[in-house]
């Protein structure tokens, strides 16, 4: 079953249980999807989706982080449980072990020795863990490990 169609299906599921939480942000699952395949003129497959929904979710944790920081908690906290429901269909993320052994492969793979080569490793790790890893702390630990040797 393609995650497009896994979506729709829960949608239902969610109107029959009248969870709104649920419901609304499978719309807007739905309404980005869409707007994706309008600008494209192309259908989204589950790559596609899978990046818009990382995407949602980056929106999401900088609303939080936002909200908390004005002292809005009722806010943030609705964009904490939109971020619950939106992880339900991203592929399970990498721990920051596994991380770390990717980075460390790739630096290895590449022969990167100095922040100068940052670049060209982010480039294969992008590749490599695109959806399966949060870029930002590939990012950070990248960094770590190219300024440690």
């Amino acid at each position: 079953m393609s995650l497009k169609t896994q979506i729709t299906e829960d949608m239902k599921t969610a109107m029959k249980a009248k969870d709104q939480l649920s419901l609304s942000t499978i719309r807007l699952i739905n309404a980005a999807v869409k707007q994706y395949e309008v600008d494209e003129r192309i259908e989204a497959d589950d790559e596609k989706v899978i990046a818009i929904l990382t995407k949602m979710v980056k929106q999401r944790k900088d609303s939080a982080k936002i909200y908390a920081e004005a002292d809005r908690y009722d806010l943030a906290q609705k964009e904490i449980d939109e971020i619950e429901v939106l992880n339900r269909y991203l592929p399970q993320m990498m721990s920051e072990e596994e991380i770390k052994t990717a980075v460390d492969t790739v630096i290895t793979m590449t022969g990167a020795t100095c922040m100068a080569d940052m670049g060209k490793v982010m480039g294969v790790l992008k590749t490599q863990l695109a959806g399966k890893a949060d870029m930002g702390e590939v990012n950070k630990i990248l960094k770590a490990a190219l300024t440690a040797e």
